[in-house]
C-alpha cells in the first residue's frame, strides 16, 4: 500500500500538502514569550482555551513548530517560543502497514509518515506499549489498533515476540 494509500484511509488529510519540508524549528531559539493555554491530550486530541481543535490543517501546522526541550514542549517561530503541555506524547501512531520491501511505514495523528528503521526505532514503555521517535525527540505512541496491526506481524521466538521491520528486529513483547 502506498503512502497516499494509508493517507486515503485516514482522510483528515485531504488537501493538506503533507510532503512540505518541515520548518526547522531546531534552528529557532527565541526568549520564552509566555505559557499558552494550549493541551495536546494522550489521546492525540489538541485543546486551546479547553476547546478541541476543528480544523485539522491547524493540528498540522502546530505540529510543525512543535519542539521539546528537556522535558517541556514549545510551540515556536523565528521570533516567538510558547510553552504548551503535553499529557503523554504529542503524537500517536494510527496505522502501520509492511511495504513491499518488507519494511514497517507508519503515519501518526498529525500526517508525519515514515518506516520504523534505526533513525526511527520501535521502542517499549514500561507497561509494553509501543512507541516510536518522530522527530527532534518528539515522540508518538502507537494507537490501539496500530498496536494490534504491529502484532499481527509479530513473529514468536525463544525468547519473545518480535516484528522485523527491513534488516532490523524489534521486540515487542
Amino acid at each position: 500500500m502506498s503512502k497516499e494509500g494509508l493517507l486515503e484511509q485516514l482522510g483528515k488529510f485531504d488537501g493538506m500538502d503533507l510532503g512540505k519540508a518541515l520548518p526547522p524549528v531546531d534552528q529557532w531559539n527565541p526568549d520564552l514569550s509566555g505559557t499558552m493555554d494550549l493541551v495536546i491530550k494522550s489521546n492525540g486530541e489538541w485543546l486551546h482555551e479547553g476547546e478541541p481543535f476543528v480544523r485539522d490543517k491547524l493540528v498540522r501546522l502546530f505540529s510543525t513548530i512543535l519542539k521539546k526541550e528537556g522535558s517541556k514542549y514549545y510551540l515556536v517561530t523565528p521570533v516567538e517560543k510558547w510553552e504548551i503541555q503535553v499529557e503523554d506524547l504529542p503524537f500517536q501512531v494510527v496505522l502501520a502497514h509492511k511495504d513491499e520491501s518488507d519494511i514497517i511505514r507508519v503515519v501518526t495523528d498529525v500526517g508525519d509518515e515514515f518506516y520504523i528503521d534505526p533513525q526511527h526505532p520501535l521502542l517499549m514503555d514500561a507497561t509494553g506499549v509501543p512507541f516510536v521517535e518522530v522527530r527532534a525527540g518528539l515522540m508518538a505512541r502507537f494507537s490501539r489498533n496500530a498496536y494490534y496491526t504491529l502484532s499481527d506481524m509479530a513473529i514468536e521466538q525463544d525468547d519473545g515476540y518480535f516484528v522485523i521491520s527491513g534488516e532490523e528486529k524489534y521486540r515487542i513483547g
